[in-house]
């Protein structure tokens, strides 16, 4: 589970999708199915939560690794670059962008 502090010295991604409410759930079910099968047993790996909006047109993504080089080798495996050609094909388009914690209140 991801723990949001100042202390935290792992990476921070956090990544947004865009959809149409058409396909808001089947993209949460992707989702899903990459880190039920997949991303969480990578390596580095700390915790992620998954959020839609109320008129189903946004996701963001929250995960916590315990180095950005473990997220890049996740994102460059082939099952993953598989997994988002998928995901990609129910968006408009995804960003996943790299954070570092700055406040916690």
């Amino acid at each position: 589970m991801p723990t949001i502090s100042r202390d935290f010295t792992g990476q921070t991604v956090i990544t947004t999708f865009e959809m149409t409410p058409g396909t808001a759930h089947d993209l949460m079910d992707e989702l899903l199915d990459a880190y039920e099968k997949f991303i969480r047993h990578q390596p580095g790996f700390v915790g992620a939560g998954l959020h839609m909006n109320d008129a189903q047109t946004r996701i963001a993504n929250y995960s916590q690794w315990r180095d950005r080089k473990d997220f890049q080798a996740m994102l460059r495996s082939p099952e993953m670059r598989e997994r988002n050609r998928r995901i990609l094909a129910l968006c408009s388009r995804f960003e996943p962008v790299m954070y570092e914690v700055g406040e916690v209140f």
